[in-house]
């Protein structure tokens, strides 16, 4: 049984080693520290050189002393663990190793049972307890990072981007027929012999990494003499899905990346955004996220699948500058879908931004899922410009109910 801490310890490691080397502060597929500190915003607020990540139709903004935009890189993870499911896989190791250790030892010599028998008592209620404290527990993480490089032209900006994303979701079946009989155990009844081949509790841990390859163009027309902006991304989308299934009692070394429990598709999609200048210091944006919908099916595995939902995310956004402070807000016109198996969810938020001086952001916001099925965030942030402002460093962060918090970041640099 020792299999228990090692292996619910491996598909938390395995998923946050997935999600790091690549979402639900981030409604979509990207995060920017600047708009994540502002509440997920930027349909409507976002820079130029960061547009490629929230609007391509935005890139339009820069002006003709800009020349060359980098982001290298935006990254961003946000975690919810209500059950605080990770500390209790940690705090289950010895009681884990203890009970195993006197099992294998009543494997080796029956005879041993009376001399070991107030240990296996002890032992049994203990990872008894723990179980039950597992029983029913979930986590959930999202995370992503992108690199970037935008040219600005005043007919027709363009950027290259790379962004990869990913969501992971895991959860424990605990079974009551396990805890029953471990409780005997502590009771006074006699083991079974082979109990580990009858213990069916088991952890089963599902995962998404998609990674967006795009070209981004944009161009301003004239419309009735109003200028509108335009901007699309073609790209190219990888996408590799895991499901971990596997009996707590069923040690394997493998984790949830190994290939027995990963499939992997390509295929094509495209981004595309709309903005405009409403009237003085006010900006409406549109934006549609992955507008080609798919699909996809993971692995069958101890006789379960599920399917990765790639659909349309299409959000509005609104904005107002005036000298240093920008108001901005955006709602999802569609919702944000992931595993079939998880509830959807669609968002609205909120933020406000304070330029204090030339090299000094101050950021806030508020994220709210209309659906209640995920966790409102508020967030906070700053951004630094040293150098002349051709150096970009942005922090944010975020903070709800549940066990949730979120980490972003961005450096930039402008040439």
């Amino acid at each position: 049984m020792i299999t228990t801490r090692s292996r619910f310890t491996r598909i938390v490691t395995g998923v946050n080693a997935l999600l790091i080397s690549s979402s639900a502060l981030a409604a979509g597929s990207w995060y920017d520290a600047r708009n994540d500190a502002m509440g997920g915003t930027g349909v409507a607020s976002s820079g130029w050189r960061s547009a490629v990540l929230a609007n391509p139709a935005l890139m339009t903004r820069a002006q003709p002393d800009d020349n060359v935009g980098i982001i290298f890189p935006s990254a961003g993870i946000q975690i919810t663990d209500k059950d605080k499911l990770v500390d209790r896989i940690d705090e289950i190791n010895d009681t884990v190793d203890g009970y195993r250790g006197i099992v294998d030892r009543l494997s080796a010599n029956p005879f041993a049972f009376f001399s070991v028998a107030p240990q296996l008592r002890a032992a049994a209620g203990d990872v008894a307890n723990q179980l039950s404290a597992l029983k029913g527990n979930k986590a959930d993480a999202s995370a992503g990072i992108a690199l970037a490089v935008t040219i600005p032209d005043e007919t027709l900006p363009f950027a290259f981007v790379t962004k990869a994303w990913g969501s992971a979701h895991l959860r424990t079946y605990i079974a009551q027929s396990d805890i029953d009989y471990l409780n005997g155990l502590a009771q006074g009844a006699l083991p079974r012999l082979g109990d580990e081949n009858n213990l069916r509790s088991a952890a089963s841990g599902l995962a998404a990494l998609v990674t967006d390859y795009g070209i981004a163009v944009a161009h301003e027309f004239s419309v009735a003499g109003h200028p509108v902006s335009f901007g699309i991304t073609p790209k190219l989308q990888k996408t590799w899905l895991y499901n971990y299934s596997a009996s707590i009692y069923d040690y394997d070394k493998n984790d949830v990346r190994n290939s027995q429990y990963r499939k992997s598709d390509t295929g094509f999609n495209i981004d595309a955004g709309f903005a405009t200048a409403l009237a003085e210091n006010w900006t409406l944006g549109v934006t549609g996220q992955n507008l080609i919908a798919r699909d996809i099916k993971t692995k069958v595995v101890n006789g379960y699948s599920d399917t990765w939902q790639i659909r349309p995310l299409v959000t509005t956004g609104l904005a107002w500058d005036y000298g240093p402070v920008t108001l901005t807000g955006d709602i999802d016109l569609t919702e944000t879908r992931r595993f079939k198996s998880q509830e959807n969810s669609q968002y609205a938020a909120a933020g406000a931004e304070y330029r204090a001086f030339d090299w000094l952001a101050l950021r806030a916001g508020y994220r709210a899922d209309m659906k209640s099925n995920d966790v409102d965030v508020v967030t906070a942030g700053f951004g630094l410009s040293p150098f002349h402002n051709s150096v970009h460093l942005d922090l944010a962060g975020s903070a709800g109910k549940d066990r949730t918090w979120g980490a972003m970041m961005q450096l930039g640099f402008n040439f």
